[in-house]
């Protein structure tokens, strides 16, 4: 089914945000269909983060319009974006190094026994091993402190946390940063992952490589503004580095 034919699950339209002086996004359209990862791209200072916590709840825009899975939607806050089901992980991944992996992803919502009132241990742990099963997450001990695991094993934690809550858009924000070469492919498949259970996936990077590897569409935004759209299977390198640079005046061939 063409996107044409589906509802979106997130769309923006003319969404503005000004800090100050500062425009930081100028009319900024923008959608995202289950089952699809859309890459976010631009330069340093081009809204991409800004773009990312106006959506997250974070940042109220001041002016546009914001839909989820069809509805009109006012964030007053990320509880407000979580209760939708957007989910966030950002760069930091949030992680408690001292903690293990089950406690990871309970942080905040853990499970209390009603009878003895303390942690429900045994269902978290069982609950945590079937989320990292389904999402194709290999931490043979789950008990191992979040310290031990390699930097890809510890965004595969920080998505799981994520997508525990019923999450039906998740944005990652420069997963693959700092990450070696088999640590970015464990990522890489991992969004795969993520689009083949029907979620939709937004991801900011700066590494092209990945983006034309992982993404169905790329959004390009250049100073706050929407710079071009482009179907990732229809797109050069070259294109795209041109609309993110300026350099190319030509209109991008918009995804379908």
């Amino acid at each position: 089914m063409s996107t044409a034919q589906r509802t979106p699950i997130l769309e923006l339209r003319g969404i503005r945000k000004r800090f100050g002086a500062v425009q930081a996004l100028s009319g900024v359209d923008l959608e995202v269909f289950p089952g699809e990862v859309v890459a976010l791209v631009g330069d340093n200072g081009a809204g991409k983060s800004t773009l990312i916590k106006t959506i997250a709840g974070i940042f109220p825009p001041d002016g546009g319009e914001m839909r989820f899975a069809g509805q009109p939607v006012a964030l007053r806050g990320p509880k407000d974006a979580s209760r939708l089901g957007i989910a966030t992980v950002y760069q930091d991944l949030a992680l408690c190094d001292n903690l293990d992996v089950v406690a990871n992803l309970f942080l905040g919502r853990e499970e209390i026994d009603p009878v003895s009132r303390t942690m429900n241990e045994e269902h978290m742990e069982q609950r945590a091993l079937q989320v990292l099963r389904t999402l194709n997450v290999n931490i043979p001990v789950v008990r191992a402190p979040i310290a031990a695991l390699s930097g890809g094993q510890r965004q595969s934690v920080a998505v799981a946390r994520a997508v525990m809550g019923e999450a039906k858009l998740v944005m990652l924000d420069e997963p693959t940063a700092a990450l070696g070469v088999a640590q970015t492919r464990q990522v890489l498949e991992l969004i795969t992952r993520l689009k083949q259970q029907g979620l939709g996936v937004l991801v900011i990077s700066h590494n092209l490589a990945d983006v034309f590897q992982v993404s169905d569409r790329i959004v390009v935004l250049r100073l706050g503004q929407l710079a071009g759209v482009f179907a990732t299977s229809a797109a050069s390198r070259e294109q795209v580095v041109g609309r993110i640079t300026g350099a190319d005046v030509a209109e991008p061939r918009r995804a379908g």
